[in-house]
């Protein structure tokens, strides 16, 4: 899954009348899974140890992220999980070991100082809670060098490594300023312009390090770039602000020019140039779909991009001098990510596909030579043997064409019509995307339960016009009757059981779960939602304050007395009396975004007028379990909640 930068939602990738726990008198107790330290099941029945034991190999596969290049070795960084929490490893060589370099209780992410590579810039947070600090790393230690109380978030690095730039809201807890320090001297770090507003990052440094870009992020639709006098302050707009254009990507060339990826003009993100006086922007990419991101080599030359054809990602080289594309075809359909050109010109990035678990890969633009980096496990199972996803489409109430991703079990091993999660993303400005399916593969090769990803209205990757059909509270239940639509859409296909279907989100696509339990109850069997909002109006009031403005541009503002009461009128905890059919509620008691509070209102309000409702609840994660331990868990509860409420077991 694709969200967009600065407010991406970092969900772990939990897969997708209450029964009363089972009582131990009623029978012999079978074997059950202990219940991790962290975790508090409410109203859940045990999970059998055989479940466990069947679903172990689906529980072990792993990724690897790259992470950059060490120029001084060209051995590359990367980011994986062989314990509990996903720490930083280096690879010397194609294929070689992956040597462990972090070993943090939480996880973290870093990256290697350009042109120096002398140091390791890590953040980390405390149990999912997103007050991230900076650190460097040595020798398996960190270093702290911001306050340990403030949220920081890294932007750039300057070209030659010596300045990194980043936000924090050490000032009032709310705004992000921006500062620039030498991660070397903890005591060089220096606040460059006093922001208000949590959009604000730097993005870039001029070649002479004198002068810094920065973007305040206001919504997916609209971005405001500057260039930053980082002596003096000053701070002058690029273009017109109250222009209502999205930037993302910006990244200096060795001449000092501008490259960008922008709407301004499209319905979809180009990349071009920008003219840091006037915003000129001059496109040079002509595909009819977002570029999601790029890097420019060392020297100029070239420039690798990635277009986001309907949810799988193609890679594009551009020699910047002739303007010649040259399409790298070699990769299937899938995900790419990370981006980045060593100094010597070799690029490396991420890739994915439902065949293959994400791993480190590199491209030689010369030769255009593919070199597989890491081969992450996959628990031991064949995953040549995982599905690849079909496009849905269908048109919405109004006539807007809705898609998504349908995956479907080997109708060999399978026959008949078969049962069906449907998985909604967050965001919502995000997207479901073509990657590798993970422990959803369980879903799919071992119970024969199909899983479908529905883009609705609100979704990135299909322009501008698209993402911004659901903004404000006035048009937020739109995107529930695309649900509907695409819900029917799968619901009619000759290989789904139209009486079996079950719906998951996480975040935003919460919201939609709890909106499908209230509105699409005759449609679904059960619903499990991950932390959702149930009420827009103490949602906007209690999450982060940082978040709150940015928020409110996509869903309305709660202050406002008519956008209030639209906002009550369409909260799912609003209308909880019409949920009939069970529901399993996975929550985060630490999460900045969604507070633990969404969760709680709606359980007592299902319990209390004798519905059921599953309760799991994690006193050490955020927005999304990222720990193996408790995700582990939460997926073997949720094949219960399945098996039981789809498959009848």
């Amino acid at each position: 899954m694709r969200h967009a930068s600065l407010i991406a939602l970092l969900l772990a990738p939990l897969p997708i009348g209450t029964a009363a726990p089972l009582a131990a008198q009623d029978a012999p107790a079978a074997a059950a899974v202990p219940i991790p330290a962290a975790l508090t099941a409410e109203d859940m029945p045990p999970i059998p140890l055989q479940l466990a034991e069947r679903a172990r190999p689906y529980l072990e596969a792993r990724g690897a992220g790259f992470a950059g290049w060490d120029p001084n070795t060209r051995a590359v960084l990367i980011s994986t999980r062989f314990a509990n929490v996903s720490q930083l490893h280096r690879v010397e060589a194609p294929m070689g070991a992956r040597t462990q370099i972090s070993f943090e209780a939480e996880p973290v992410r870093g990256s290697y100082a350009p042109a120096k590579g002398d140091v390791i810039l890590v953040t980390k947070d405390r149990g999912g809670d997103e007050y991230f600090q900076l650190h460097t790393l040595k020798d398996g230690r960190l270093t702290l060098l911001t306050d340990g109380k403030s949220r920081n978030q890294p932007g750039a690095w300057s070209k030659d490594g010596e300045l990194v730039g980043f936000s924090s809201t050490a000032r009032n807890g709310v705004d992000s300023d921006l500062y620039v320090m030498n991660p070397r001297d903890p005591a060089s770090a220096r606040m460059v312009h006093e922001s208000k507003g949590g959009g604000w990052a730097i993005v870039g440094f001029a070649p002479d390090n004198r002068t810094a870009y920065a973007i305040d992020y206001n919504s997916v639709q609209d971005s405001d770039l500057y260039r930053l006098d980082l002596a003096s302050g000053a701070m002058t707009p690029i273009g017109d602000p109250a222009a209502e254009i999205a930037y993302s990507g910006l990244e200096v060339a060795p001449d000092g020019s501008l490259w960008v990826t922008s709407d301004q003009g499209s319905d979809f993100k180009r990349l071009g140039r920008l003219d840091p006086v006037s915003g000129a922007f001059s496109d040079v990419s002509r595909e009819t779909w977002d570029v999601d991101s790029f890097d420019i080599s060392d020297d100029g030359n070239t420039i690798a991009y990635v277009v986001n054809e309907a949810g799988s990602d193609r890679l594009r080289l551009l020699d910047v001098a002739s303007g010649k594309v040259t399409k790298v075809d070699a990769l299937p359909a899938g995900l790419i990510g990370g981006l980045q050109f060593a100094p010597w010109g070799e690029i490396g990035f991420s890739f994915s596909s439902a065949k293959s678990a994400a791993d480190v890969w590199s491209l030689d633009p010369a030769t255009m030579q593919l070199t597989r980096w890491t081969q992450s496990e996959t628990g031991g199972l064949d995953a040549s043997v995982n599905v690849e996803p079909r496009i849905v489409t269908t048109k919405s109430f109004d006539g807007l064409e809705v898609s998504g991703l349908l995956y479907m079990p080997d109708p060999a091993k399978f026959p008949g019509k078969r049962p069906l999660i449907v998985s909604v993303h967050g965001g919502p400005e995000g997207q479901s995307t073509a990657g590798f399916q993970g422990r959803n593969n369980y879903h799919l090769n071992e119970l024969g339960i199909g899983v479908f990803y529905p883009n609705v209205r609100g979704s990135t990757g299909y322009g501008k016009t698209f993402v911004s059909l659901d903004n404000g509270p006035f048009k937020r239940e739109d995107s529930v009757r695309d649900m509907e639509a695409l819900i029917d859409a799968v619901r009619a296909d000759p290989a789904v059981d139209p009486t079996r279907v079950g719906l998951t989100g996480g975040s935003y696509g919460g919201y939609m779960c709890y909106a499908a339990a209230v509105q699409l109850k005759d449609k679904l069997t059960a619903t499990q939602c991950t932390v959702a909002i149930s009420n827009f109006v103490s949602f906007l009031e209690n999450t982060n304050p940082y978040r709150q403005d940015l928020r409110r541009v996509e869903y309305g503002d709660e202050r406002d007395p008519v956008q209030r009461a639209k906002l009550t009128e369409i909260s799912p905890l609003t209308r909880v009396a019409e949920i009939e059919k069970p529901m399993f509620v996975i929550t985060g008691a630490n999460d900045p975004r969604v507070p633990k509070s969404e969760a709680d209102q709606m359980v007592a309000a299902i319990r209390a007028k004798g519905g059921e409702a599953w309760h799991l609840v994690a006193a050490d994660e955020g927005h999304g379990f990222r720990k193996k331990d408790n995700s582990d868990y939460a997926f073997l509860a949720q094949l219960v909640f399945w098996q039981k409420y789809l498959l009848g077991e």
